[in-house]
C-alpha cells in the first residue's frame, strides 16, 4: 500500500506575544542599532492596532521573553554579529532591547557531579508547596543549602524583596545575609527558577544593583537556583566581570533520605578537591 505523500511543512503563525514584541521592535529599530526602547503606552496602542488582546498583566509579555522563551528569530537576525538581544527595564513601564555578547541564560552543566544531602524538608511543606519556585526556595531554606554551597553561615532575611533602583522596580526571590569565620558579612540575593523558567543575566544585574543600594557595606554574592530533571537542584554563584555577569561556581545537590547516603558516598566526597 502506497503511503500518502507528505506536503510542505505547515509554518505556525507567531503567537500574540511574538507579534506584539516584533511590532514594537520594528517601530524603533534602525540598521546597526544596539539598543531599541519602547514603553507600556506603546504596547497598549500596538495591541489595539494589531487587534491583540493583552493579558490581565501586560508585564507578562516582557517577562516571558526575558525568562521563559527565546527572543523571536526575526529580531535575533538583526543583532550585531556575535551578539543577541536581551530585554532590560530602564524605568517605570519602559523597556530596552540591548545587544549583548554575554550568554543571556544561565543553564546547568549536565556533566557536573551531584552531591547527596540528607533531606530535612518538613513533610507538611512538601505536601503543600504551591509551585516549583516556592518549593525550591523552601528546600534551600530548610536544608541550609546556601550555607553548604557558599561555606558561610547564612540566614534568610526576606522573601520577595521589592525595591526601586534608578526608576526601575526590581524583585529578588529571597535575600540571605551571612557571616564567615573571619567576621566578614555577606548578602546573598537568590533567584530561583523551576519548571520551564530560566535564570537570566538581567536578574543578576538587578540583584547587584539592589545590593549596592540597600547593602553597600556587605559583600554581595548573587546566587541562582534551578530545579533540574528529577528534582536535582543546581546552585550557581555569579559575579560581575569586565565583560558582564559570569558563573563563578556551580554545584548540584540531591536531597535524599538519610539511609540513601552511604559510607562510599562520604568517602568520595572527602576526596574531592575544594
Amino acid at each position: 500500500m502506497d503511503r500518502p505523500q507528505k506536503g510542505p511543512p505547515v509554518l505556525r503563525e507567531p503567537n500574540r506575544y511574538t507579534k506584539l514584541l516584533e511590532h514594537l521592535f520594528e517601530a524603533h529599530y534602525k540598521p546597526g542599532a544596539t539598543e531599541v526602547t519602547f514603553n507600556r503606552e506603546e504596547m497598549e496602542a500596538a495591541a489595539e492596532q494589531l487587534e491583540i488582546k493583552l493579558p490581565r498583566n501586560p508585564y507578562d509579555i516582557l517577562y516571558s521573553f526575558r525568562f521563559r522563551v527565546p527572543i523571536p528569530k526575526t529580531m535575533q537576525a538583526k543583532a550585531p554579529p556575535g551578539q543577541q538581544w536581551i530585554i532590560r527595564t530602564v524605568g517605570r513601564g519602559t523597556y530596552k532591547c540591548v545587544a549583548s555578547s554575554v550568554a543571556v541564560n544561565i543553564v546547568p552543566d549536565s556533566a557536573l557531579a551531584e552531591t547527596k544531602v540528607p533531606d530535612s524538608t518538613p513533610g507538611v511543606i512538601t505536601m503543600y508547596a504551591l509551585d516549583d519556585e516556592q518549593a525550591l526556595l523552601a528546600k534551600l531554606r530548610y536544608n541550609r543549602l546556601i550555607d553548604i554551597f557558599t561555606g558561610v553561615t547564612c540566614y534568610s532575611l526576606q522573601n520577595h524583596l521589592r525595591t526601586t533602583v534608578s526608576g526601575r522596580q526590581l524583585e529578588t526571590d529571597e535575600v540571605y545575609v551571612g557571616v564567615d569565620r573571619r567576621g566578614v558579612h555577606y548578602v546573598f540575593p537568590v533567584q530561583a527558577k523551576g519548571g520551564k523558567d530560566k535564570l537570566n543575566i538581567v536578574q543578576i544585574e538587578q540583584d547587584l544593583a539592589m545590593c549596592a543600594l540597600k547593602f553597600p557595606h556587605l559583600v554581595c554574592r548573587p546566587i541562582g537556583a534551578q530545579f533540574m530533571a528529577d528534582q536535582l537542584i543546581a546552585l550557581f554563584e555569579l559575579e560581575e566581570t569586565e565583560t558582564g555577569v559570569a558563573k563563578a561556581m556551580e554545584r548540584h545537590y540531591r536531597l535524599v533520605p538519610p539511609d540513601m547516603l552511604s559510607t562510599e558516598d562520604l568517602s568520595m566526597y572527602a576526596k574531592r578537591a575544594e
